[in-house]
């Protein structure tokens, strides 16, 4: 068994199995666990931040799970790169990076898994089948081995979240979930990791899907398929583009179920896009009000 490790300029400690986990926590008073699957960027900073805020001891995972995946997706190729990202959780003032291997996670075929049920299975899982369940079964082995007293979420992952927080009630999990604000670059993109694979073309291109929701919310006037409308003209005029935006979906949707908003829909809502930019996949949120 290797001991917890630290880095020799200073930083959080980084543990690889659920014991060095266990000693890293001893009396550590009230822990927040931000999840995350590493190629860290500002969008993760404001989760520790905002883990900092409201916890004593913030713990960052680095774990890329393939539970997630479907058999098409970019496992293998999505970035990896511990040093610099426990360098970004050095400099964001993080206790504790737990990065496992996948053979400390899954040690045996995973044949118990935290099923999503309906919602699960709208926008993301309908595009990705079975994506979260693999996303519910690891986060849920994440609060057993942290067992934080919070976690906090992006909610420009607005499915994901709204899942979480459901599993959370539904299970009776004790961890308060906290939700962050998506951060934006300069240009209106919403930070990814997966941003690092657009070239300067391509992200000119992805912008489309940002200027379609705030198209959207411009729209509200006109109500649920004025907002749909709005947004839907964006992203046909970036279909015709060089290169062009290939849309996956775009859906206003109920916040607390995502099912489909009705044209009478009244109050929050969350007006959601995927899009395929080159060999990129990209999602984004923003909440409506109608």
């Amino acid at each position: 068994m290797t001991d917890p490790t630290t880095p020799a300029t200073g930083g959080p400690l980084v543990v690889r199995t659920p014991d060095e986990l266990r000693r890293a926590l001893d009396g550590r008073g009230r822990v927040g666990l931000v999840p995350t699957m590493g190629a860290l960027h500002g969008g993760h900073r404001t989760l520790m931040r905002l883990a900092r805020e409201k916890a004593e001891t913030v713990v960052v995972s680095v774990f890329v799970n393939p539970l997630q995946f479907g058999p098409n997706e970019d496992l293998d190729r999505y970035p990896r790169d511990l040093p610099a990202d426990v360098g970004v959780c050095a400099e964001e003032g993080v206790d504790v990076v737990f990065a496992p291997e996948v053979e400390t996670m899954y040690p045996a075929e995973q044949m118990v898994t935290v099923d999503a049920g309906a919602m699960g299975e709208r926008l993301e899982g309908a595009s990705r089948p079975g994506h979260f369940t693999g996303v519910l079964t690891v986060v849920t082995k994440l609060f057993q081995l942290v067992r934080p007293d919070l976690a906090v979420f992006g909610e420009k992952d607005a499915q994901q979240i709204a899942l979480v927080r459901r599993m959370v009630v539904d299970l009776n999990l004790p961890v308060e979930i906290v939700g962050a604000p998506t951060l934006r670059d300069a240009d209106g993109l919403a930070s990814s990791s997966r941003n690092v694979y657009l070239d300067a073309e391509h992200r000119d291109s992805a912008l489309t899907l940002s200027r379609a929701l705030r198209a959207g919310v411009e729209a509200t006037a006109g109500g649920a398929e004025g907002v749909r409308e709005a947004a839907r003209a964006v992203l046909d005029e970036a279909a015709k583009a060089t290169p062009p935006v290939e849309l996956d979906y775009l859906a206003l949707v109920d916040p607390a179920t995502f099912a489909e908003a009705s044209p009478e829909h009244r109050g929050d809502a969350v007006l959601a896009v995927a899009a395929r930019v080159g060999p990129t996949r990209l999602i984004d949120n923003v909440s409506v009000t109608l």
